[in-house]
């Protein structure tokens, strides 16, 4: 047997091991019991280990992303000094876990994980709320099977709504699994087709932008944001976060971490983007940029009130408007590539981790043509005259 790898554990350690082929665990020479795990896909988590009579259990205590290494300790110690008082936090955990059904499984999934871990997580709820607990609330989760999957999938008519509804569903029972909960092996929503799709191509047309832009205006701060989506082309989820923190000398500075405190919930590829707040863009708000009352939830509702008003048959989501924007960057002949850099695209490729700020001038200048060009054409504005020199 090869020695046990121990070492103090620290957080530039955690951040910076490797994979190996097979799962293998590094060992906290600080707090007893205390292990890091690594699996050989990337997956990292603290665990507990310790005897109870006779047997080694394993007490899951979280993924490296969602507590430090310092609540690790913490929590480590407080399972060290339950086992010392006799007693098997693992088995009390199992214990309590198996009498619960899946609006129990539900609760304990968003409570324990989601609401840390995943940015979208209101929305997964919402969906969890309307389509599965009315079906499966009172279930023992280990008893839904793949047929009711299925039928789920055809009960819910819209193909990209049961396609995000089967990935929130996925993903409990995939937690489910990875925490042990008893009874839960099996995940009954893998090898479920998922239905075929074909990407949205809904942009405003000139003729629709005069419209809309007055319905934003009167639609309170959700309509401030929509019309802030279209005059910059970020994210909608980026833009009702926005804080007036990140808005330095014109730029508004993404950070792509999350920042629980300030309320910001990270970029959606988690780099950091910086771009330029065009004057119109900045007009919208009135230097507030903060929406605490604007969720993505209500950006949806407030867009499908406007489609409703208008009589717009074909309808028109906040993400369209980011392609609207996007749209307009390449019809004025700036290319494609400043529409990527600007929208915050992966790129991929070693230049992209140190061009940072190469194009500033380029995007400032970008941003706003583009938003003046918007704005001209949602107000009705003739366009400007081009005079041209003729030499004799």
């Amino acid at each position: 047997m090869r020695p046990a790898n121990k070492r103090k554990l620290t957080q530039i350690y955690v951040a910076r091991i490797s994979p190996q082929p097979k799962t293998f665990c590094a060992w906290d020479t600080e707090q007893k019991g205390l292990a890091l795990l690594v699996r050989p896909n990337g997956y990292k988590a603290y665990k507990v280990a310790y005897a109870f009579q006779g047997r080694t259990r394993w007490y899951h205590l979280a993924a490296v992303n969602e507590i430090s290494l310092g609540q690790a300790r913490r929590l480590a110690q407080e399972v060290m000094y339950q086992k010392a008082q006799g007693k098997d936090p693992q088995g009390e955990k199992r214990a309590q876990r198996q009498s619960g059904t899946f609006a129990d499984l539900v609760e304990s999934y968003f409570s324990q994980h989601a609401e840390k871990a995943n940015r979208s997580w209101k929305q997964a709820r919402y969906l969890i709320d309307r389509h599965l607990l009315p079906r499966w609330g009172g279930l023992v989760p280990s008893a839904i099977t793949r047929a009711q999957v299925k039928a789920l999938m055809r009960e819910v008519t819209a193909p990209v709504l049961a396609n995000q509804t089967l990935a929130a569903a996925s993903a409990i029972f995939s937690w489910a699994i990875r925490e042990e909960v008893a009874g839960v092996t099996v995940n009954p929503c893998l090898k479920v087709a998922r239905n075929v799709v074909t990407s949205r191509e809904r942009i405003l047309s000139d003729s629709e932008l005069p419209l809309f832009w007055t319905a934003f205006g009167q639609a309170g701060e959700a309509g401030k944001v929509l019309k802030l989506i279209l005059l910059t082309g970020q994210r909608p989820g980026e833009v009702s976060a926005m804080k007036r923190e990140h808005i330095r000398d014109g730029w508004w500075e993404m950070p792509g971490e999350p920042d629980a405190e300030l309320g910001w919930p990270g970029t959606k590829n988690g780099r950091s983007h910086r771009v330029w707040l065009p004057g119109p863009a900045v007009e919208q708000p009135r230097g507030a940029m903060r929406f605490p009352s604007v969720t993505k939830l209500k950006l949806s509702a407030t867009m499908g009130a406007v489609c409703a008003q208008l009589g717009v048959t074909e309808k028109v989501t906040p993400h369209d408007l980011r392609r609207t924007h996007g749209t307009f960057v390449t019809r004025l002949g700036f290319g494609r590539e400043a529409m990527n850099r600007i929208q915050n695209h992966v790129e991929g490729g070693i230049g992209s981790v140190y061009d940072r700020y190469g194009y500033a001038d380029e995007t400032q200048r970008i941003m706003e043509a583009v938003a003046g060009e918007i704005v001209r054409l949602a107000e009705g504005r003739p366009a400007e005259a081009k005079v041209v020199a003729l030499r004799a």
